[in-house]
């Protein structure tokens, strides 16, 4: 039986989530503790470590700012100039960009700043995408790796130490108190909470025709060129006020462009706006723990006061865990084409990776599919 938090709608099933004796989840507790932040003060800190790094002559970038074509890395940005920095801006191109994400890549760049993006060999990436899907049921492995060691390579290689990262993903949605209390992102970080799922770079060797230089750019930079640059990755979320609806309302009126309705499995039109792989990869968390993207934003929106927890159940029933037939548009048959598989190809790799105590299944033990391809969770009723 799923236990739900009593505050928000997430289940126990989450990795790493914990319910107290009272019922509620450790990310409600999170949440809870920011009332006695002073944020004045976190604002105060960061003043003073942006200072810190700031370059004094103006020979070099004063930050680095990893950059994707969402919301919240376009709010990272007019923050950081906001607050006078000169920040160069790193995009590592997600797996399948989308127009939409281009679009708001470009508006990025009109912000005023210098920019640099890092495209690995797409040969080698749906290799590893392929494998990443079949193998850990992550399609999105090879995009969640060169998001955090892209940058970082650029930080050693331009000879900038500060990134600024978005937040905490421990904190906002839930994980360990270690990694949750943590306001910096280096190697320790990654290798426990980036979403590594167990495999190493270095595993990935040989497999495929895959050599160790087709992996520069999913391989983190070495210890001592770390140390020999001084690179410190911060949570920006940590000094500021972190919403995600926040950003977005900064980011729009910055230019940046939301779907024309709401997002494939999702309940909003301005998360996860530039991947069209993503509908595939919040598919197979809903396959293994039994709760999706809508479930994150409705607990996100329920947390600040913005939804109640009835309304968040029954949009959590209408668009959580929906066969991914599209996403942004897209079809199916297009996203897996690079990686040569056919539907139902897929459909048994989702079998493989699909947790049967959630969900309804037949006599023989077999997943009971809508028309449309869709499972039924057993206990949404207990939410």
């Amino acid at each position: 039986m799923i236990k739900y938090c009593v505050r928000c709608v997430m289940p126990d099933t989450k990795p790493d989530l914990y319910i107290d004796a009272e019922g509620v989840c450790n990310a409600c507790r999170s949440f809870e503790n920011r009332k006695s932040v002073s944020w004045e003060e976190r604002r105060a800190e960061l003043t003073t470590i942006l200072e810190r790094y700031r370059s004094k002559d103006g020979s070099t970038w004063d930050c680095i700012v990893p950059v994707s074509g969402g919301k919240d890395s376009t709010y990272q940005v007019v923050r950081m100039l906001q607050l006078g920095m000169n920040p160069l801006c790193v995009t590592a191109t997600t797996c399948d960009l989308s127009e939409l994400g281009r679009k708001n890549i470009e508006n990025l760049k009109r912000l005023g700043v210098d920019y640099v993006e890092m495209s690995p060999n797409p040969r080698v990436r749906a290799k590893l995408n392929r494998i990443g899907l079949v193998e850990v049921g992550d399609i999105s492995w090879p995009e969640h790796v060169g998001i955090f060691t892209i940058p970082v390579r650029a930080a050693v290689q331009f000879n900038v130490p500060l990134l600024i990262w978005g937040e905490n993903a421990q904190n906002e949605y839930g994980g360990p108190a270690a990694a949750a209390a943590n306001n910096t992102l280096d190697r320790r970080w990654l290798e426990e909470f980036g979403g590594l799922l167990g495999f190493r770079v270095s595993d990935l060797v040989d497999r495929d025709g895959i050599e160790r230089r087709h992996l520069i750019p999913y391989t983190y930079p070495s210890d001592e060129d770390l140390r020999r640059v001084g690179v410190t990755g911060l949570f920006l979320g940590h000094y500021l006020p972190w919403d995600g609806y926040t950003n977005a309302l900064v980011a729009q009126g910055h230019g940046f462009s939301t779907y024309s309705k709401c997002v494939e499995g999702s309940v909003v039109n301005y998360e996860n706006v530039d991947n069209h792989q993503t509908g595939i990869h919040d598919y197979f968390k809903f396959l293994k723990f039994g709760f999706g993207r809508a479930t994150d934003i409705a607990c996100l929106h329920l947390r600040r006061g913005r939804l109640s927890r009835e309304d968040a159940i029954e949009l959590v029933k209408l668009h959580d865990g929906k066969f991914p037939w599209s996403y942004l548009g897209k079809s199916l048959v297009d996203i897996l084409a690079p990686l040569q598989l056919t539907v139902d190809e897929f459909i048994k790799i989702c079998d493989r990776f699909t947790n049967k105590k959630l969900f309804v299944t037949d006599a023989r033990g077999q997943l009971v599919r809508d028309k449309d391809g869709n499972l039924t969770k057993i206990n949404y009723d207990n939410a």
